[in-house]
C-alpha cells in the first residue's frame, strides 16, 4: 500500500552551518503510516512548487523564533535568535502548499510560524509580556506533561481527543498572541495562551504549541494527532493502483 508522503521542513543550525531533523518527527509520522522526507532548505519557487507536488502534506517544525518583521512589529531584546532562512522558506512553502490545498500540520514554532504569515501577532516573550503560572518551558524529559490544555468545543481537535481537560508537554517562550484571521482557536491553557488552532475553510490545516513529536511513544493524544494528519494526506491522494 502506498504510503503518502510527508514533507517536514528541516531544523537549522546557525552556529554549524547545517540543518538537521528530530527522529520524533520522522518517527511520529511512519508510525502513523507516512513516509517522512526532510526536505532541504530552500526559498527557491520552481524548487518548493516542485517539493510541493511530491509530498501529500507538509509539516512545519519547532526551532528557532519567527522573526517579528514578519508580523509587522520591530525586535525587542527579549526575542531568541531567529532564522531568516527559514521564514523565507517557509513564506513560500505555506503560500504554495495553502493554493494545493495540502494538509498542513505545524508544532511549536509552526503554529507560531502559521498565526504570523496568515497576519496574526506574537508574544516575543511569554514570561516578560504574559506572565503566569503555568509552565510553557519545561526541562527534560520533554515527554512529560506539565500543564493542561482544553480542547473547545465544536472543533476538529474536541472530535479528536474529547472537550476534557488533557495534560501536554511544552518547550517554548513565544506564543500566538493575536490570532490570524484565518484561523479559529482549538484548544487554550489555563492561562488562556492559544494552544492548538485550525483553518475551518480547509480540510486539514492544523498545529498545535506542544510537542507531540516528543510525546508520541507514551501518549496516545499524541499518537492521534500524527495519524489525523497522516489520514487526510492519505485521503488526498486520491485512487492508487
Amino acid at each position: 500500500m502506498k504510503r503518502p508522503v510527508i514533507g517536514i521542513v528541516p531544523l537549522v543550525d546557525i552556529q554549524r552551518e547545517s540543518y538537521w531533523m528530530l527522529p520524533g518527527y520522522m518517527e511520529g509520522v511512519a508510525e502513523a503510516g507516512g513516509l517522512p522526507m526532510m526536505l532541504p532548505l530552500t526559498d527557491g519557487e520552481e524548487q518548493l512548487d516542485q517539493l510541493a507536488a511530491m509530498c501529500d502534506g507538509v509539516l512545519f517544525t519547532g526551532g528557532q523564533d519567527v522573526v517579528p518583521a514578519l508580523y509587522g512589529e520591530e525586535m525587542d531584546a527579549v526575542c531568541g535568535e531567529c532564522c531568516p532562512e527559514r521564514d523565507a522558506m517557509e513564506s513560500k512553502l505555506l503560500d504554495i502548499v495553502l493554493r494545493q490545498d495540502k494538509p498542513v500540520f505545524g508544532i511549536c514554532r509552526g503554529i507560531q510560524f502559521i498565526n504570523a504569515a496568515l497576519g496574526g501577532t506574537l508574544y516575543q516573550d511569554l514570561p516578560g509580556q504574559h506572565p503566569s503560572a503555568v509552565e510553557h518551558h519545561q526541562r527534560p524529559p520533554y515527554d512529560a506533561p506539565v500543564h493542561t490544555v482544553t480542547p473547545l468545543p465544536d472543533t476538529p481537535l474536541a472530535a479528536l481527543l474529547g472537550e476534557g481537560p488533557i495534560r501536554v508537554n511544552s518547550c517554548h517562550h513565544q506564543a500566538v498572541k493575536a490570532l490570524a484571521p484565518a484561523w479559529s482557536a482549538m484548544a487554550v491553557a489555563p492561562d488562556g495562551i492559544v494552544e492548538a488552532a485550525y483553518m475551518p475553510d480547509r480540510p486539514f490545516v492544523w498545529a498545535v504549541q506542544w510537542h507531540p513529536e516528543f510525546s508520541f511513544r507514551v501518549d496516545e493524544n499524541s499518537r492521534k494527532l500524527f495519524r489525523a494528519f497522516v489520514r487526510a494526506a492519505e485521503e488526498g491522494m486520491g485512487p492508487t493502483l
